[in-house]
């Protein structure tokens, strides 16, 4: 595998130093030989301002790798699939409770703002999907796209690598699920709606919040509500089988929200909803909490602490906050929420599990292998 050109982080920033990110700092990761820490204002000398005194903006860079393979084998007990392809690395949506920021840390690069700025590529994911899916051994299982980067965040609109996988999944008539923050979804109804009516595509928008000032804070890049909320609208005006995630729901913070977002989804049209609850794995909690404490400082003590208690203490326990029975009272009432709020509105009924039997090598590829026989 072709590793990213950016091996190291940039130098820690202190909060006032990004703008419109989510992250407040760029800080070591776990596997960095020297740690670095933030400098007071008046001592830092690495975050250079404008004549007008404000802090410049982080541009975003991209770097392309050439992966031997897109199908990425998944082995968990926390997600009902075993497959995925991440067309992307990093996140320009820049959420800040985002899970899977420690990620960047295996590329030498900080989970903090290098997550949302330092984005890495993958232009051949089409063709080595089209490769992989074309192998006589390959036995197809549904594939979950936007579990680990959202492959739809506002880079997709120039690279189109989305795009390109979704024409091949078309064309070999192969299971997948979408999920996504993003209202650029909506571009691709032209291949996600016959798809869905194949019964090989299902598409989610996750939202978080109907407050905008709420959701600009949490997620700087992701489309604003009301353009999720008519994403959903499109889908499912176009046939398309469309739900909505209330994820994640942050005790609090949001949660209160719940229920006015699944009437407002199922308004638009979603047809099915889900939810989880915020997780705060490795350097994760530490980014939130930064965030939490700068953004909402009145709130910062009550929210940990209701978090913690779904973890059993802690900022983060997946024996605690992702067993399929919550085992906090707080826990157990969100879910109880959940339950009530999707039956009272007809959004319990999953829809049916995604298609394997539609798939077929296309018949171009079948006779291009046989050459080598």
């Amino acid at each position: 595998m072709a590793q990213p050109r950016h091996l190291t982080s940039k130098p820690q920033l202190a909060p006032s130093g990004k703008k419109g990110r989510g992250a407040h700092s760029n800080g070591s990761s776990r596997y960095d030989a020297f740690k670095k820490v933030a400098l007071p204002d008046d001592e830092s000398d690495h975050w250079p301002l404008p004549d007008d005194g404000h802090p410049q903006k982080l541009r975003t860079d991209i770097t392309y790798e050439k992966p031997r393979t897109i199908i990425n084998k998944v082995d968990s007990p926390y997600v009902p699939f075993d497959r995925s392809i991440n067309p992307y690395r990093g996140c320009e949506h820049g959420c800040t409770y985002c899970f899977a920021r420690p990620t960047h840390a295996y590329y030498g690069l900080s989970p903090g703002l290098d997550f949302e700025t330092q984005l890495i590529a993958k232009p051949s994911a089409p063709a080595l999907l089209e490769r992989e899916l074309s192998k006589p051994t390959y036995t197809p299982r549904p594939f979950a796209i936007g579990t680990n980067t959202d492959p739809y965040q506002p880079i997709e609109k120039r690279l189109r690598i989305m795009r390109g996988i979704l024409e091949v999944l078309d064309r070999f008539g192969h299971p997948v699920s979408i999920l996504t923050k993003s209202s650029l979804i909506t571009r691709d109804i032209d291949l996600i709606e016959p798809m869905g009516a194949r019964g090989i595509a299902k598409a989610m928008l996750s939202i978080t919040s109907l407050d905008a000032s709420l959701a600009r804070a949490m997620e700087p890049r992701a489309s604003a509500p009301h353009r999720r909320l008519e994403a959903v609208r499109q889908l499912a005006d176009a046939g398309a089988i469309v739900g909505v995630m209330t994820a994640p729901m942050i005790p609090g913070l949001n949660d209160d929200e719940m229920e006015s977002i699944l009437e407002a989804a199922k308004e638009a049209g979603a047809q099915f909803a889900g939810f989880t609850v915020i997780r705060l794995p490795l350097e994760v909690s530490t980014i939130f909490r930064e965030w939490l404490e700068a953004t909402y400082p009145d709130r910062a003590k009550r929210v940990m602490r209701l978090i913690r208690d779904m973890n059993g203490g802690r900022d983060y326990d997946p024996n605690w906050s992702r067993t399929p029975r919550p085992r906090s009272v707080y826990a157990k009432l969100i879910a109880s929420r959940f339950d009530q709020a999707v039956k009272r509105l007809g959004l319990d009924q999953k829809p049916a599990p995604l298609d394997i039997s539609c798939f077929q090598r296309p018949l171009a590829v079948n006779n291009q292998l046989a050459l080598f026989d």
